[in-house]
């Protein structure tokens, strides 16, 4: 069975030095624990890697193909000048690899999102020189969200191309962590709770549902999202999303759970836990699912694992494992 992984990072060496510093700097404090230290060490060769141990790694999870994006917090944070020089330098460091290896990787471009022409420019420079399939966009923009219309040059030429663009997690703004995630507990605690243990994936559900309710998917209907994680949470609330904002309310031409369904797709993205898979399942259908291992963060060998195990028949499991991915991404 083909496999085809959508969420799966790599970082260049000008992204270390900028943005994924602090990553850095986690290794850095890690030193005087051989055993952390030594997990960082694999972990910064993985990510920075994009030739023959990554394919190595690919080959002993039984993962065909990977389609790969910039890693968090990606170009989003900096300002327009650094980010368009960001975002070039990684496309076309991630467009070698793909001339490389043409069969096994794919791109997702890196976008200056705060020039949102500059990021069109970009996005379509990529898919016509490198044959990338989309652009990864990593949560707002220095607090700004796609919802407003100041981006929307990015939605216009995404639609154009017929790329999807895959929205991938953030911290949520200063402001908001202060609020909703800093309490009477340890400040190690609101680093976690307002990141992977849940204020990422509430950040990109919620910029999901403001994308949609600003008309974004209206005014370009045939845009395609993508979102990790078994849908952020989204698939649980989709019913009370439905109820609580009808078209009526909401002045949209459709449904919520109708643009759920069928402008966004959803990936595992080291989500391995079937009751949700199985909540997504029900509420999307198979034909919205995809996989994704989020390597190097998650383990790939257990992704693939988890994808051979899940109670769906051969055909939806075929549909998830790659043929969602090259029917979205022309594969």
């Amino acid at each position: 069975m083909r496999t085809i992984a959508l969420e799966e990072h790599y970082a260049t060496a000008a992204f270390m030095k900028g943005p994924g510093r602090q990553i850095q700097e986690q290794a850095q404090a890690a030193r005087n624990n051989p055993q952390v230290a030594a997990g960082f060490a694999t972990f910064l060769e993985q990510l920075c890697d994009l030739g023959d141990r990554r394919i190595a790694d690919m080959d002993a999870a039984g993962i065909d193909v990977q389609v790969l994006s910039l890693t968090s917090p990606g170009a989003e944070q900096l300002d327009p000048v650094e980010a368009m020089a960001l975002a070039r330098d990684a496309n076309d460091h991630v467009g070698d690899a793909v001339k490389r290896h043409p069969s096994r990787l794919a791109g997702f471009a890196a976008l200056p999102t705060a020039a949102p022409e500059a990021a069109a420019a970009e996005l379509e420079r990529t898919v016509h020189a490198f044959g990338f399939k989309g652009a990864l966009i990593n949560g707002h923009i220095r607090g700004r969200y796609l919802d407003d219309q100041f981006f929307w040059p990015i939605l216009e030429r995404a639609e154009a191309l017929h790329v999807p663009l895959y929205l991938h997690p953030t911290p949520p703004p200063q402001p908001v962590i202060m609020a909703s995630y800093t309490g009477n507990f340890a400040p190690e605690v609101t680093a976690m709770l307002a990141a992977e243990a849940w204020g990422w994936h509430i950040e990109t559900a919620n910029h999901v549902l403001r994308l949609i309710l600003s008309g974004a998917f209206d005014r370009y209907p045939r845009l395609q999202l993508v979102i990790g994680h078994l849908g952020k949470t989204l698939p649980f609330m989709l019913p009370r999303v439905d109820l609580a904002l009808p078209p009526p309310v909401t002045t949209l031409e459709r449904s919520m759970g109708d643009y759920l369904r069928g402008n966004v797709h959803y990936t595992f993205s080291g989500f391995n836990y079937t009751p949700a898979f199985l909540d997504l399942l029900l509420e999307v259908g198979a034909d919205q699912i995809m996989f994704s291992t989020d390597y190097p963060y998650a383990s790939m060998a257990k992704a693939r694992a988890f994808l051979d195990q899940l109670p769906v028949s051969s055909a939806d499991r075929e549909r998830i494992a790659h043929g969602n991915a090259e029917r979205l991404l022309r594969l």
